[in-house]
């Protein structure tokens, strides 16, 4: 049975999340790993809100790979999401690693967009349930 209480709440946390990616543009400011902990987190929530309105008691996992498989296990179409994976490298469990300089830095305007393209897509799955149930 889905449950629309416990995906707002986790979209809720999704949508914090990615509000503080928006403010954290300035990589002067704010170095890659803090950036993409929030990126990783607001995929992570977003991901569990889904798979909460497909009524299924998700995984207590960091892994996007974990809840992206539960999600295609379930039908849903996830096939443009599977280059998020790589951010799991910023997952909670590296907090507190030296994650290291990166080659390349994160293209912070495309993958707020991103991000917020998939928080996005999971809030018209929550507003379709509330309108039809």
């Amino acid at each position: 049975m889905s449950d629309p209480k416990q995906a707002s709440l986790m979209l809720s946390m999704a949508q914090k999340d990615l509000k503080a990616l928006k403010g954290m543009m300035d990589p002067n400011v704010f170095e890659e790993e803090i950036f993409g902990f929030h990126i990783q987190q607001a995929i992570e929530k977003a991901l569990k809100a889904w798979l909460a309105l497909l009524g299924v008691e998700y995984p207590l996992t960091h892994d996007l790979s974990v809840l992206l498989n539960a999600l295609q296990d379930l039908g849903a179409d996830v096939s443009g999401l599977w280059d998020l994976v790589e951010y799991n490298t910023f997952a909670v469990r590296f907090r507190y690693e030296f994650v290291g300089d990166w080659d390349q830095p994160l293209d912070r305007d495309s993958t707020v967009l991103r991000v917020e393209a998939l928080v996005n897509q999971v809030e018209g799955h929550l507003q379709s349930l509330q309108i039809t149930g």
